[in-house]
């Protein structure tokens, strides 16, 4: 591992002051992910800011909803009494993922900021252009390795088949990413030019052509908490993982189901899947398909149909295209309890 500096801070304000002032900074909370990358060699900081005594951890209830500060642990979330009453979804969402261990690490900020698992990320040797961008002028070179897209045409078993670009297919790893924007959560930051709110779904994005890019975060940006309002799903929600091996695997397919019943029918719905894009992935036009109609298994079929529109598969991730609309009917059937 390359030397770095290490500084320690305990207020907002001060973690962003660190992170505006050099260049190779990053925020360590959890480091479940960012030690990773930094054994391998795919991220090389200059400087790490330790923000794990930052307090903002409170889990709480406000007028509008629910607000989960961003140094709150994912174990902690996922078995705080407010989030099974009042977000069941995300606790589900958190407890499919990674291990007992991991989660009693890591942070509902630093869940957000994970990388993708892509294999051809983590190979310095292979060509990758998420983390090796193409970079101006004749005399910059590739720190860490080979541009290109070593998974289109490579091994893309886990890729993306939902707005992948020709300079990435890699697709976001998260679980309680899923939850969060079907619960249409924000993100609430604190930077330089001062505080601003995110909705969720516009907080990861996708690769275009320029996958490097993760999120829509600022130079020097925090991530202080994440407000989910008030819904009525708690009473019919449900988050289905597909996956290599149940004990500890990034998913294939998951899909995040909230409801709101009336008697046998939908009245409002918020559906989204993971393992699918470079992006948490929310299915509108299938949830507005099923609002007002019955949960029935015809219903669930079309909107699933619909759900799968412009999705493409890489050559070994085809069979995405069978699995992810089996895995919307079968959350679908479970959440309403109809299965």
């Amino acid at each position: 591992m390359n030397q770095f500096q290490y500084t320690r801070v305990t207020t907002p304000k001060a973690a962003v002051t660190a992170l505006s002032q050099e260049s190779g900074t990053y925020f360590l909370a959890g480091g479940t992910n960012l030690i990773d990358l930094m054994k391998r060699e795919v991220v090389v900081p200059e400087r790490l800011i330790d923000i794990n005594k930052l307090p903002l951890s409170t889990i709480e209830k406000t007028s509008t909803g629910l607000r989960i500060g961003a140094m709150a642990k994912n174990s902690a979330v996922a078995e705080h009494d407010l989030v099974k009453k009042h977000a069941p979804l995300l606790s589900m969402a958190l407890n499919a993922g990674a291990s007992a261990q991991l989660r009693n690490m890591a942070t509902v900020g630093g869940n957000m900021m994970q990388r993708t698992r892509c294999a051809y990320f983590y190979d310095t040797s292979m060509p990758c252009n998420k983390r090796s961008p193409v970079q101006a002028g004749p005399d910059k070179g590739q720190p860490n390795g080979p541009t290109g897209c070593g998974a289109i045409g490579g091994i893309n078993r886990m890729h993306a088949i939902f707005g992948a670009s020709n300079k990435c297919i890699a697709v976001h790893p998260s679980d309680m990413c899923i939850a969060l924007v079907a619960l249409d959560a924000t993100v609430n930051v604190s930077g330089p030019k001062g505080d601003r709110k995110i909705p969720f779904n516009d907080f990861h994005r996708l690769p275009g052509d320029t996958p490097q890019k993760d999120n829509t975060l600022l130079p020097g940006e925090l991530i202080m908490s994440v407000d989910i309002p008030t819904n009525k799903f708690a009473d019919n929600s449900h988050y289905l993982k597909v996956r290599d091996r149940a004990s500890y695997a990034f998913a294939l397919i998951s899909v995040g189901v909230a409801v709101d019943m009336k008697g046998s029918n939908i009245h409002d719905i918020r559906l989204a899947m993971g393992g699918v894009a470079h992006k948490p992935w929310r299915l509108t036009e299938a949830e507005q398909f099923l609002r007002g109609k019955a949960a029935t298994e015809a219903n669930f079929k079309q909107a699933a149909s619909i759900a799968m529109n412009g999705a493409k598969g890489y050559g070994e991730n085809d069979f995405k295209l069978t699995l992810a609309p089996n895995s919307i009917i079968d959350a679908l059937k479970t959440a309403t309890k109809t299965a």
